[in-house]
């Protein structure tokens, strides 16, 4: 086992206890698995909720994204200065929830891991286990084609270790659990049951359709890794719908992951053990419905958040005025101060200043009257004959 083997396994002790637990309280691989996804949602839901409530207030705010979008749409630089300082005044980190999004895929891979790998993985026995249930089952007569490597009609061996197919664990686990004398002794061993709604989950549903016989055992198998596109689907155009900025410059990448990724969950869940299938199923429906409460939850009190804000700033502003009003009674009431003489003669020249300060044509005046003189006028008019 490598360095990242050995990192892999530790990552999966944990996850392996949670769904070895299930397992022994229901006796059902996959009532497990589903238990086992509820708890894992269980266990993220403080991270998933601050990623929730950052991803609602953003929603709240898309409006004034939308506006600064578009007023800066030619200015791309002044656009992205406008929004970080629009988050600064918002208290708002768009980027909060990312990390919290890539947490379900070291999950997937653990999960992985122990499906495919059942006696080492799941039961977390040894190495050693597995080779001496290997010679076991060979002694025994088993066909071993399906489980080892074979070149040349032989099983392959690398330093003494025969060499499993990808697969080759899980056969290994059912052969062994349905001949009890090959694991007596061998403590920590559980009689695996991969069964769930007549459907046998540790096979994949490719060998499965691909016989074309249509029945029962063909159409579930069928149906599975659909559901788990669909349901990735229906679950990433809800989250899609409550995400402000879907008409921005990057809605048509946003919308293209929308569908690449439903359709990567069909095919992987195709050529994997149909119980991988089972968990995305589950995760994508549980999901939904802790995103719909969460949402529900989040716009009311948001909302409660913004009415209270938007209620303390017209107290503030209904003070403010009150105390204006209050100051300007008080000046009214005060008697208005005494001018000494230099104040009075003061604003008597200016007063006097201002009054003179004409500015007619000096052509057009006759004393104090700037508008006297017109195009007929003539001095001696009136001037009696001599």
């Amino acid at each position: 086992m490598g360095f990242f083997g050995t990192i892999g396994y530790f990552i999966c002790i944990p996850f392996a206890a949670l769904l070895r637990l299930f397992y022994n309280l229901t006796g059902s691989y996959g009532v497990a698995i589903i238990l086992f996804t509820l708890a894992i949602k269980l266990i993220l839901l403080p991270f998933q909720m601050k990623s929730k409530k950052s991803m609602v207030r953003m929603s709240r705010m898309s409006g004034k994204m939308k506006e600064i979008q578009k007023k800066y749409a030619n200015n791309q630089a002044k656009m992205n200065e406008e929004m970080q300082k629009f988050y600064a005044e918002e208290g708002v980190n768009p980027m909060s929830g990312c990390l919290w999004s890539f947490l379900p895929l070291p999950i997937l891979l653990a999960l992985y891991s122990i499906i495919r790998q059942p006696i080492t993985h799941f039961m977390m026995l040894g190495e050693d286990v597995v080779q001496k249930l290997v010679t076991a089952a060979t002694a025994a007569g088993v066909d071993m084609s399906a489980i080892v490597q074979m070149k040349d009609g032989a099983a392959v061996v690398v330093d003494g270790v025969t060499q499993l197919s990808p697969y080759g664990q899980i056969g290994l686990a059912k052969v062994a659990s349905s001949m009890p004398e090959l694991t007596s002794g061998i403590d920590g061993w559980i009689n695996m049951n991969y069964s769930f709604l007549g459907l046998d989950l540790s096979s994949t549903p490719w060998d499965t359709v691909s016989t074309f016989a249509i029945s029962g055992v063909f159409i579930g198998m069928l149906l599975i890794p659909l559901l788990a596109g669909g349901s990735q689907l229906l679950f990433s155009h809800f989250t899609m719908k409550q995400q402000p900025g879907m008409d921005g410059p990057g809605a048509g990448s946003t919308k293209t992951m929308m569908y690449m990724m439903p359709l990567m969950s069909v095919y992987f869940a195709f050529i994997m053990p149909a119980a991988l299938g089972v968990y995305w199923i589950a995760q994508s429906l549980i999901s939904m419905v802790q995103e719909l409460i969460m949402g529900k939850f989040y716009n009311k009190k948001l909302e409660e958040e913004e009415t209270a804000r938007y209620e303390a700033r017209q107290a503030d502003r209904q003070r403010r005025m009150e105390e204006g009003r209050r100051q300007q009674e008080k000046l009214r009431q005060e008697p208005a101060p005494k001018m000494t003489l230099k104040e009075k003669q003061r604003a008597a020249q200016e007063a006097k200043a201002t009054k003179k300060k004409i500015t007619t044509r000096e052509a057009g005046r006759i004393g104090d009257r700037p508008y006297a003189r017109g195009r007929s006028y003539k001095a001696d008019r009136y001037d009696s004959e001599q």
